[in-house]
């Protein structure tokens, strides 16, 4: 079997695995096919993990294009899209995470690991210990875009769709817990559309990529991920209604922590 036919082959396991994982605990894909396609570019076909992880991040954020447009058709049904949220949190995103894959793109290959590993820990970090509460001041049109503006920025670094960086800061800001999700859905196809359209411009020329890559976007991984996440993630959400997601979310969490050390480890 050629390395892409395996590569194709075990993202389909990877996709199925971030499916659930976006259905049962809402957590978006990038926290695991980040460190999870870092090592398969490197251990298949020979890329230094410094070099594996910015088209690891990007190919990530070409996955979230269909996932995100499936959440927000389904939130539109349900009626949690708010179009005030939408719009001003959307302009934000939609700016800082065309800088964010820019960005991303010019960091050396071992800080962009260390950066990735120490916002994975954060984010794992809050969904242990963070508690709920809120703002007296209620969303507005600068809050809306500034919070937009920095979910975009961290989620292009990071290769996710920005809903654990989001729900909270809308929560917080007196925005209904359902209509923050359903803006969440919607700002994740957003940062995936101009993320990744920034990781295909700013990789467009650069030599010694590998084949069937479109930019940074590794193709083979992102056609195996979306083939199996777009029929897991519907199972994930029928098995959250009959589990204690907080208690899974908290486990999910220490496993991240424990990958992102892992990853600085391999740092240093």
């Amino acid at each position: 079997m050629s390395p892409e036919l395996s590569i194709l082959v075990i993202c389909i396991g990877v996709g199925s695995i971030v499916g659930l994982s976006a259905g049962l605990l809402g957590i978006g894909g990038g926290l695991i096919i980040v460190p999870a396609l870092t090592y398969l570019l490197s251990h298949f076909l020979g890329i230094s993990p410094f070099d594996a992880i910015i088209i690891a991040i990007a190919t990530s954020l070409s996955t979230i294009i269909l996932t995100g447009f499936s959440a927000s058709a389904a939130h539109y049904k349900l009626g949690n899209l708010d179009k005030h949220v939408i719009v001003f949190t959307g302009l934000g995103i939609a700016v800082g995470a065309s800088i964010g894959g820019y960005v991303a793109s010019a960091i050396p290959g071992q800080y962009l690991k260390a950066t990735f590993a120490v916002l994975v820990m954060a984010v794992a970090i809050y969904m242990i210990f963070g508690k709920k509460s809120a703002s007296r001041f209620a969303a507005n049109r600068a809050i809306l875009s500034l919070a937009g503006l920095k979910t975009g920025f961290i989620s292009a670094l990071m290769g996710i769709g920005g809903g654990a960086i989001l729900v909270p800061v809308l929560v917080f800001f007196q925005v209904d817990i359902r209509k923050a999700i359903g803006c969440a859905a919607v700002s994740g196809l957003i940062i995936a559309i101009f993320g990744t359209t920034s990781f295909i411009i700013a990789g467009w020329n650069v030599p010694d990529l590998p084949a069937y890559s479109f930019g940074y976007v590794y193709l083979p991984a992102t056609l195996g991920i979306v083939l199996s996440s777009v029929f897991t993630a519907p199972i994930g959400v029928k098995l959250g209604h009959s589990m204690d997601t907080q208690k899974l979310k908290r486990i999910f969490a220490v496993f991240m922590v424990l990958v992102s050390i892992r990853m600085l480890i391999g740092i240093i």
